[in-house]
């Protein structure tokens, strides 16, 4: 079927359905790139949901992500980063194989539709103007007629009246001669214009009019084979992500079944647990004996009763470490953190050592990668002085080796902490200085002392202020009055200084390597041991920085039932 011979006579429709056409296609244009907006915002919303979920480095989360849950959520948002990284692959896909495409194909479509209807419009006005001349042709060819038929009536009319000279009727007879000759001349005229005309009229219908209308077909019919070639391109762009973003579920999938609920648990043991042995029994302690007693600080039993009104004294508390150890707490809440790690429980305490020793590994490390590769390049300048001078470099090796060397002295100084932690190195003949702290583990104590239990409020009050050096102050009137108004601690032991101690902290007292002191209250498991000089100066020193003897026959001993 051919438009040409079914529609030769239906130009103007052709016209206005072929630029239907083009505007279906343009509207198919204008879906797709809506499409890819569509794909491209969705991919762009997904990589900022995933984003915003992923753990921050240096934050909490960090540490939360060696859970298997937590990993598995991390690979998930992975898996969903790269699931938008395919909507962002059908985006691209749409717009390079099917807008592009498609937009200059109507471009051409256009431009091929308006060359066709221009040479169609061109064929019509030339048929238009042959049948003018036709039509012309046959109305004078009709007026040459009317014309002789009168002029022959005229003469005839002449000739048969008596009155008329003989010169009027031959001229009459001329002039009918005339106009019959034009008349001739005229059908000849005529009949050669018709014979003309349809022969045009012919070409113009079985030519060129079906020429053109062929070639508008083919348009159509390419510009409809486009199109199906555009919606097959469009399914087959979405059917190539489906095996990667089956691969991004099937990763979900995974990470959801590599989630471990018991290593979990196993994991939050090791994350919290503290190394401390759980408390034990309570001493019965004996208040039926007649004889007065002086009660020792060195027992859990006393530690637990020192919110107790002494008798001798009404409402004053007999605990002289609770404001001490309240100081200390609110230091480190606020910063002050031990080089050591002291203030953390045995096995925390471990773990931050150990991970400090890996950091100041990889410093190590880096620095060494550093330094050869400034060795190459001294090595480079001096071969080929033109491309550097090599005491630059060598000043900067200077400054990397004692980098290196300053790290190397941080990392044993560490490994000794770690070690004296793990058992492997003896407390008292460490010969690095330790700093202050909340909590040794190697401390040996000779009865139950439990954290919890030294918790408990006792009625010594504090306040605190925080300065620009972070410092707590006590309340000086209540804190004196504690002191002022308790009797003397009795001596239960000696010590020896085995290092320095400044003791700038309110409590403590400085004391000097060799220095022999009284023990007046021993370490209760939070790494720090009470001592007085004399009889008037008293304070805690860190019980790693003194060997203790204790006394058992002294004043003051705890009875144990």
């Amino acid at each position: 079927m051919s438009w040409g011979t079914e529609l030769w006579d239906q130009f103007d429709n052709l016209e206005k359905h072929t630029q239907w056409g083009i505007e279906v296609l343009e509207k198919y244009i204008k879906f797709v790139k809506e499409r890819t907006e569509i794909e491209i915002n969705y991919a762009k919303q997904l990589r900022n949901l995933s984003k915003k979920y992923q753990t921050k480095k240096n934050s909490k989360e960090e540490e939360e992500s060696k859970y298997t849950s937590c990993k598995a959520f991390q690979n998930t948002l992975n898996e969903m980063n790269d699931y938008a990284g395919q909507h962002e692959v059908i985006s691209e896909n749409m717009t390079s194989q099917i807008m592009v495409d498609l937009t200059r194909c109507v471009q051409e479509f256009k431009q091929e539709r308006k060359s066709h209807f221009h040479e169609g419009r061109k064929a019509q006005q030339h048929i238009e103007t042959c049948w003018k001349q036709l039509e012309a042709s046959k109305r004078r060819f009709e007026r040459d007629c009317k014309e002789a038929d009168r002029a022959q009536q005229y003469f005839e009319k002449m000739d048969a009246d008596i009155n008329v000279t003989k010169a009027d009727v031959e001229k009459a007879r001329q002039q009918a001669q005339i106009r019959h000759q034009m008349a001739d001349d005229s059908k000849g005229d005529y009949s050669s214009v018709l014979l003309k005309f349809n022969r045009e009229q012919h070409e113009h219908y079985h030519t060129h009019i079906p020429a053109i209308f062929q070639k508008l077909q083919d348009m159509e019919e390419k510009r409809i084979a486009r199109m199906g070639e555009s919606l097959k391109t469009y399914a087959d762009i979405d059917r190539r992500v489906i095996p990667i973003i089956g691969k991004c579920l099937d990763g979900i999938t995974k990470s959801a079944e590599s989630i471990n609920e018991k290593q979990d648990s196993q994991t939050v043991i090791e994350a919290f647990k503290s190394g401390f042995e759980p408390p034990g029994d309570i001493d019965f302690e004996d208040f039926t004996q007649s004889i007065k007693r002086t009660v020792s600080d060195t027992s859990l039993t006393n530690t637990r009763s020192e919110g107790k009104t002494d008798p001798k004294v009404p409402g004053k508390s007999r605990g002289k470490l609770w404001p001490f150890i309240k100081k200390n707490k609110l230091s480190l809440k606020l910063g002050a953190t031990p080089e050591d790690f002291s203030n953390l429980p045995p096995e925390q305490r471990r773990k931050k050592l150990q991970q400090k020793v890996d950091e100041l590994n990889k410093d190590i490390q880096k620095e060494i990668d550093q330094r050869d590769a400034l060795t190459k390049m001294k090595d480079v300048y001096m071969k080929n002085p033109q491309m550097g001078d090599a005491a630059s470099v060598t000043q900067k090796l200077v400054e990397i080796g004692n980098n290196i060397e300053k790290l190397r002295v941080e990392v044993h100084k560490f490994e000794s902490w770690l070690a004296e932690v793990e058992g492997r190195l003896p407390v008292r003949n460490d010969n690095s200085r330790r700093q202050s702290g909340l909590y040794e583990t190697q401390n040996a104590a000779p009865v139950n002392n439990c954290v919890q239990d030294r918790e408990s409020s006792p009625d010594g009050s504090y306040t605190e202020d925080q300065s620009q050096e972070t410092e707590v102050k006590v309340t000086p009137t209540e804190f004196d009055d504690d002191f002022d108004d308790e009797e003397p601690l009795p001596t239960i032991g000696t010590c020896k200084a085995l290092y320095p101690f400044d003791g700038e902290n309110e409590g403590t007292i400085s004391v000097t390597e060799g220095e022999v002191l009284n023990v007046i209250e021993e370490d209760k498991g939070d790494g720090w041991t009470r001592i007085r000089r004399n009889e008037d100066e008293e304070g805690y020193v860190p019980t790693s920085y003194i060997e203790v003897y204790l006394d058992k026959n002294a004043k003051g001993a705890k009875t144990y039932i």
